[in-house]
């Protein structure tokens, strides 16, 4: 929406750790940082989080790594590589809670800052991968793989963090 606005607005997306950005945002070098959480505790910077919504995660995989699972889903999560998001990704540690309570010990191959870069190293085959269910279509389409399992169990979540109380 912001680019339907009558006065032009140009964009620019960067990738760089939480604290980081929220300086950057503090000083007004940046308008809105899209993150994966709130702000996080002890942070004495004078920002304001924003939920923007949360949904479950699917699991994907190229043909090859499917014909190698074994097991119904996600206990086929075993049987095969898997890429992890980093643990700057606060995904990771609600991951590896949904694993023990599956007692499912993933073999990790890779770990990743950045998701377009893990996407392609499942496109590849390295390993299954996962992304936010309600682009599960679009995934499929641009990297070629299929969703081999999703749960709501695990919650990605989306906060829009603001120097201002409103956006």
């Amino acid at each position: 929406p912001a680019l339907q606005l009558s006065e032009p607005v140009r964009i620019v997306c960067r990738e760089n750790s939480i604290d980081s950005l929220l300086a950057d945002l503090a000083l007004h070098k940046i308008d809105l940082v899209i993150a994966d959480g709130p702000v996080p505790a002890g942070i004495n910077v004078r920002v304001y989080s924003h939920k923007l919504g949360d949904c479950g995660i699917s699991f994907f995989a190229i043909d090859k790594l499917i014909e190698q699972m074994t097991g119904d889903f996600p206990h086929s999560l075993k049987t095969v590589p898997v890429l992890l998001p980093s643990d700057t990704n606060s995904v990771q540690s609600r991951l590896w809670k949904w694993f023990d309570t599956h007692r499912i010990q993933p073999n990790i191959v890779g770990e990743f800052d950045d998701s377009a870069l893990m996407k392609t190293f499942g496109q590849a085959g390295v390993g299954v991968f996962m992304a936010p269910t309600p682009i599960a279509p679009e995934v499929e389409k641009q990297y070629g793989v299929k969703v081999i399992g999703q749960t709501d169990e695990v919650h990605e979540q989306f906060y829009a963090i603001s120097a201002e109380r409103k956006i």
